[in-house]
């Protein structure tokens, strides 16, 4: 792996990428610490200092700190997120939409502009709520907005939506001349700039003595276990034979060669606990405004590590897992395909027979995706009910870091291969990329 690292300034082009990502992300993280006009800032980190375990703490976490300090950057890239989403579930019920998306890269073209106009519209509708949001709130006979009115909502809404756009070129450019899918660094970034503070106060809690040092060896052990699960469970995958039949055309034979068809053993990704989170969180969120003794009691019920919170999280996840994979993965076109292009699966016949056998795997390695992510997603309210764990580890964020550096190593070595340079890894690939 060092070897890997010592090969990357041999390659010029590389070298540039890796340079420009870098300075990407830098330029990202200092926008976070710019806060938006109009806020008393002071008054605002001691109100979000109780909104762990709401939406705007979830929210907060991928905007990497940005939300609480109300930066430029407070939304962070989530309008896009959900926009995207949004259109991956139009696909399903307009047909425009799916035709679009099976037209090459015109079509993708057309999909992304039209996710960049909604991302537009997402972040102009949440800053406009969250100004609204801000008036309202007092602490300690303190307003988090000492000037409100509409002056403050309107410049609110431009200031958050501007800095969201910018985000979306940011993540852009990295993509396009940088190394890596720039939206999905810019949400590791934040998540990983939260580590330092908290492994210094673990530090700090194993002094005092509040942490005993063999319980944080076996965390450690631990979080090591549970890192390699990820790494084998995101690179796993159930190859299904396909055998292409010969075909001449002209003077030319193409098919007769043997392949697979790799499917995933967790297809939707981080998708579906991003949704529960969401889902689950709403009622705590909204007791934070509204003072009304039914919110209350349901706010006890799911307070995170009860029993009724973490059943009604894993069936959520268990959900989504079925339902996004359901809508990004047809097992009906890809068996059409197969058929088109003269592809069988050995001992299946063509046609609905193909696309039945798939969609019987995919529904198997579904439910082990489901309840892999189910695992990591309620670790984390495990270690710190059961076991007073100081910190948080596992869950959405845990996937996102891990996904995203696998992706991007990846990307890495694909480069170093393709100049011929060893890679990372000299006996196992990261298959699938290249």
């Amino acid at each position: 792996m060092l070897e890997g690292f010592q090969n990357i300034p041999k390659i010029p082009e590389l070298k540039r990428r890796i340079i420009f990502t870098f300075l990407m992300l830098a330029i990202y993280r200092l926008g976070i610490h710019v806060p938006a006009p109009g806020i008393d800032v002071t008054t605002l980190a001691a109100f979000f200092a109780k909104t762990r375990g709401t939406l705007f703490g979830l929210i907060d976490m991928f905007s990497g700190g940005a939300l609480r300090r109300l930066s430029i950057f407070a939304l962070g890239i989530m309008p896009y997120i959900s926009a995207a989403i949004i259109f991956e579930l139009l696909r399903v019920v307009i047909p425009y939409l799916d035709r679009l998306s099976k037209e090459g890269e015109l079509g993708r073209r057309k999909i992304i502009q039209y996710t960049r106009y909604a991302t537009i519209g997402l972040s102009l509708i949440q800053a406009f709520f969250i100004s609204i949001g801000l008036e309202g709130m007092v602490l300690g006979g303190m307003r988090v907005v000492p000037n409100p009115g509409w002056g403050f909502r309107l410049l609110t809404m431009i200031t958050l939506t501007s800095g969201t756009a910018f985000l979306m070129w940011l993540g852009e450019q990295i993509t396009e001349k940088g190394i890596g899918n720039g939206i999905s660094l810019i949400i590791f970034a934040g998540i990983v700039a939260n580590m330092p503070s908290a492994v210094t106060n673990t530090l700090r809690l194993m002094k005092t003595g509040e942490l005993n040092a063999f319980l944080l060896l076996l965390l450690a052990a631990l979080m090591v276990a549970v890192v390699g699960i990820i790494v084998f469970a995101e690179r796993g995958q159930r190859r299904i034979p396909v055998q292409y039949a010969r075909r001449v055309v002209g003077r030319h034979i193409y098919g007769g060669q043997s392949t697979h068809l790799p499917l995933r053993i967790n297809t939707s990704g981080v998708i579906p606990p991003i949704f529960a989170s969401s889902i689950i969180m709403f009622p705590a969120t909204v007791a934070q405004f509204v003072k009304i003794p039914i919110f209350e009691n349901i706010v006890q019920l799911f307070n995170p590590g009860s029993i009724i919170y973490s059943a009604v999280y894993v069936a959520l996840i268990i959900f989504f897992c079925y339902f996004y994979t359901a809508i990004i993965f047809n097992p009906v076109d890809v068996a059409d395909n197969m058929r088109k292009y003269g592809g069988y699966i050995p001992g299946i016949r063509p046609g609905q027979r193909t696309a039945d056998y798939i969609d019987k795997v995919l529904t198997r390695l579904t439910f082990i995706g489901a309840i892999y992510v189910s695992a990591i997603c309620i670790l984390p309210t495990i270690l710190i009910k059961k076991f007073h764990v100081p910190f948080y580890f596992g869950g959405t964020a845990l996937l996102i870091v891990v996904g995203v550096a696998i992706e991007t190593i990846a990307q890495v070595e694909t480069h170093l291969i393709t100049r011929y340079y060893e890679g990372f890894l000299k006996k196992a690939k990261f298959k699938g990329y290249y």
